[in-house]
């Protein structure tokens, strides 16, 4: 396997400050490390135990403390499996096997298995949108519901912020902050979300304290892994187009790295009874989800109604 980290200092810093999220994951949870063909996984599964099963896959470079700010809602009335995907920096195996090999829908049911899931909705969000999206097509009667977040795998991929940050790396720590803010765009304020919707709920990155220490354990993330360097695969219109599930999508509408324009238009065309959310003034990391995500996995408001900046 290829290593993940730039050393094994990196890798136990890493895995610290994770712990310490852990340690306040927000409601009562068990942690579990599960075998699958790819290495072993950890998951944190929260909520009730007979309530409906939600997969939860976080993106690219992070892992499970994605959810922090989410789970106390959405465990309400789910049961929660916050996986940490394989080959990022979290608490399961390094190991990154090929996109487009459909190993990742091997580990999947390799998980699943592990908790004897037979079906389950996903939250998955960008790389883990991707993920979802991946699993859903490979096996249609798996997957109940598709909650996307600034998924990949829709729009087109851009790299000008990602050129525009290697100038600004050199210049230490300032410059990395200045780097991850450029790359990953912007994230208004709650109140700019809450005041045209009736969303209160928000997602892991808000103006708090949480959000600052998210921000720092993003920017250690940074410095200490090596990030995936391949493309994420542009999904078939007929691939899309045969999903039977109920989906809904969520984007940000400044989001630099994923054309999210593009990728509401093409659900709009390929789903038309998908509900689709794009958030004004936003980048890669939405906020203000939560609440989107949760009537949608209860099934009291599938058709989310057009967000106003979303054209």
């Amino acid at each position: 396997m290829s290593p993940i980290y730039q050393s094994e200092d990196a890798r136990r810093a890493v895995e610290q400050r994770y712990r310490a999220f852990l340690r306040r994951w927000p409601v009562p949870a068990t942690e579990s490390t599960v075998p699958t063909r790819h290495g072993d996984t950890f998951v944190i599964v929260s909520g009730p135990r007979d309530a409906p099963p939600v997969v939860a896959l976080h993106g690219g470079s992070f892992n499970s403390a994605a959810w922090t700010g989410d789970v106390a809602t959405w465990a309400q009335t789910h049961r929660v499996y916050a996986v940490d995907v394989i080959g990022e920096p979290g608490l399961s195996a390094p190991s990154r096997p090929p996109l487009t090999s459909g190993s990742y829908a091997d580990w999947l049911d390799d998980v699943l298995a592990a908790f004897d899931i037979g079906q389950a909705a996903f939250v998955g969000a960008s790389l883990g949108g991707w993920l979802a999206l991946d699993y859903a097509q490979r096996r249609p009667g798996r997957i109940t519901r598709l909650a996307l977040l600034v998924p990949g795998g829709i729009g087109r991929q851009r790299y000008g912020a990602i050129i525009g940050s290697l100038f600004l790396l050199p210049f230490g720590e300032w410059g990395r902050r200045a780097a991850v803010r450029l790359v990953l765009g912007p994230s208004p304020a709650t109140s700019d979300v809450t005041a045209t919707s009736d969303v209160t709920q928000t997602s892991d990155v808000t103006q708090t304290s949480e959000s600052a220490e998210l921000a720092d354990f993003l920017l250690l993330i940074q410095r200490s892994c090596r990030s995936r360097r391949n493309r994420l695969p542009i999904f078939s219109d007929d691939g899309l187009r045969r999903l039977a599930v109920p989906v809904l999508v969520v984007a940000g509408a400044k989001d630099r790295l994923l054309d999210s324009r593009q990728t509401a238009r093409r659900v709009r065309r390929l789903l038309p009874h998908a509900a689709v959310v794009l958030l004004p003034g936003t980048g890669h990391i939405p906020i203000g989800y939560t609440g989107f995500v949760q009537r949608f996995l209860t099934g009291e408001d599938a058709r989310v109604p057009d967000h106003p900046a979303g054209a």
